[in-house]
């Protein structure tokens, strides 16, 4: 019963990942060409100024909606699991109408503190207008996030991923390319950026209307039953706010210490290597999208076994997928980024490199934070983040005024490092589970023949994208014959590349 259960999940999560892996895939690629067009029209400065005006927007946004988005997918998917509705929809009304509240006063902090972080803090006057004219959008921000998550919690993954990653991006290029081709200066920018949060807005509202506010259940619940819940989701958020918050800093610090000790230009140059690195988060979030809410309801459930072995089975699915884009970023940076950005943004190389270690290792261990969420342990995830930020904090402001953006690129991948060993112990701690199998090291061992070949080849052929997509293509292919031969794929993964394979032949048919 336990293995049909497991296949059964497995099936579930590699069905809705197929759809979440083509739409996150193309999310990318729009994503991608907006910031190229971006870097490639508007240089060094315009991409850094537009770099730090969506960091603050952010930052506001997640402040000021008080982790309770997360908080609605943990309690929403809980209730589902015990069937209890009327929690649902008391959940949704109440924590709506108390975001929305605080993120009208994030808009109104953020308008009038925008000229003194401009000036005082980063020391760019082109912020100002950036800063103001997006305020206004951070109310609609936050309520876009309501809805997403409430489309999540309901396990509509196909909605959630199209909104999220697909339709914001659409709008933003296109916008971005019409607004350019109009002759409009930098306010492109903005104008395309907002107009992308608008729509992500509208859909979500009204998806959210059509699908799943006919399953909310009116009936009233007593004053007792409203204290309890309302506690248990504060509780469970308000860590999460700050845990929000100081994720994003982690990553945002660097581009904060760059922008106040270096300026503009090099927060553009830097933040090309950081979105290149990032590359390295698609596969858990791939996943992520349906296994929190899927081990959400087996945990209510009490199906630990389950968990653990979904864990384990979706850890190595991540390391065996990221694993090769690793070995590229290492032996192919500065040819990378000159092909996507230009020769302009060359200098962050050894940037993207540093990035993409410790990206790479907290991309594995990125589904520990989920398993510790699932056990209500928001406060534990917390305390991971807060250390970790203030080391990469202090690391930044010790290494960015002599080394730059190397040196800011090496606080984040030891924070990476650090905050991966802090998930690996607690994992083992609450659950006993190590997020990897023993079959990576077959992997490994399988994978250093394809490297040395590519090393060798690398020596005699010049670069351009032509020969980087050959020589990729050829390396991926390698990479998977020998993982088969060396015995690296397991039944399960066996049983998910027929399933991909059917798939895809349904598609093409």
């Amino acid at each position: 019963m336990q293995k049909e259960k497991f296949n059964h999940s497995l099936k579930l999560l590699a069905k809705s990942s197929i759809f979440v892996f083509f739409s996150i895939l193309l999310s990318k690629i729009l994503a991608y060409l907006y910031k190229i067009i971006i870097a490639r029209k508007f240089g060094a400065e315009g991409y850094g100024i537009f770099s730090l005006s969506t960091m603050i927007f952010s930052i506001i946004t997640i402040i000021f909606s008080l982790g309770i988005s997360e908080g609605i997918v943990r309690y929403i998917s809980f209730y589902r699991g015990k069937k209890e509705n009327s929690k649902i929809n008391y959940i949704f009304k109440k924590s709506s109408i108390l975001i929305l509240s605080s993120s009208i006063i994030g808009a109104l902090i953020m308008f009038f503190l925008s000229e003194y972080i401009s000036i005082n803090i980063f020391h760019n006057p082109q912020l100002i207008i950036f800063l103001k004219f997006l305020s206004f959008f951070v109310p609609i921000s936050v309520a876009s996030g309501i809805f997403t998550s409430t489309i999540r919690a309901f396990e509509e993954i196909k909605w959630s991923s199209f909104i999220k990653n697909i339709l914001g991006n659409a709008i933003q290029l296109i916008t971005l390319i019409i607004l350019v081709y109009l002759g409009f200066k930098t306010n492109s920018i903005i104008f395309s950026y907002t107009l992308g949060i608008v729509g992500i807005f509208i859909v979500s509202y009204f998806i959210c209307k059509i699908k799943i506010f006919k399953f909310f259940k009116k009936e009233k619940i007593s004053k007792e039953v409203q204290r309890k819940t309302s506690h248990s989701l504060y509780s469970y958020s308000w860590p999460l706010m700050f845990l929000t918050i100081i994720s994003m800093v982690l990553y945002w610090i660097d581009s904060f210490a760059i922008g106040y000790f270096r300026g503009a230009s090099e927060v553009g140059i830097y933040n090309v290597a950081t979105s290149i690195a990032l590359l390295f988060n698609i596969l858990p979030q791939i996943f992520i999208q349906l296994f929190f809410p899927l081990i959400t309801r087996e945990f209510a459930n009490k199906n630990i076994i389950l968990i653990k072995r979904l864990s384990k089975q979706l850890g190595k699915w991540i390391f065996i997928l990221n694993f090769p884009l690793l070995v590229l970023l290492i032996l192919f940076p500065g040819e990378i980024i000159n092909i996507l950005f230009g020769s302009e943004f060359i200098l962050a190389k050894t940037s993207l490199i540093i990035l993409s270690i410790g990206i790479f290792i907290s991309s594995i261990f990125k589904i520990s934070t989920y398993l510790i969420l699932t056990k209500e342990k928001s406060k534990i995830v917390f305390m991971n983040l807060l250390i970790v930020s203030i080391i990469n904090l202090l690391l930044n402001l010790t290494l960015v005024p002599k080394y730059g953006i190397t040196g800011a690129a090496f606080s984040t991948m030891i924070s990476q490092i650090l905050i991966s060993t802090f998930l690996l112990f607690e994992t083992k701690f609450y659950f006993s589970i190590v997020p990897l199998k023993k079959e990576i090291f077959k992997i490994l061992l399988g994978s250093l023949v394809p490297i040395f070949i590519l090393l060798s080849i690398k020596k005699y052929f010049p670069l351009n994208w032509i020969s980087f997509i050959l020589q990729a293509i050829f390396f991926f292919l390698a990479y998977f014959l020998l993982a088969l031969l060396f015995k690296g794929l397991d039944k399960s993964d066996l049983m998910i590349l027929n399933l991909f394979k059917s798939k895809i032949k349904d598609i093409i048919s």
